[in-house]
């Protein structure tokens, strides 16, 4: 995807409304939007959107974990998989 080739002054936005919904929706790609020849939007479809959204957080989530790898602030994978068989051993006692 080449940015250059989805940027809209304003005006087209105004004017092709329901064609860029329906563009958006097929392509899924973003379309920038100017004013006074400065980029000022980006409009894209709501599945792209959420999806970009998921992405991000995912992102979030292996950050925090990598600062808690780097803090020394986890478990090796043996030493939880054998607590967590011993919990299983004590509910199933119970």
């Amino acid at each position: 995807m080449h940015l250059a080739d989805h940027v809209k002054p304003i005006s087209y936005l105004k004017s092709e409304a329901a064609q860029i919904v329906k563009d958006l929706t097929e392509s899924g790609e973003p379309l920038i939007i100017t004013q006074n020849g400065e980029a000022k939007l980006v409009v894209q479809d709501v599945r792209t959107y959420e999806s970009t959204q998921q992405t991000i957080a995912l992102l979030k989530i292996l950050a925090i974990g990598q600062k808690q790898i780097e803090r020394g602030d986890h478990v090796d994978g043996d030493e939880f998989f054998a607590e967590l068989n011993e919990l299983d051993q004590h509910e199933k006692l119970r």
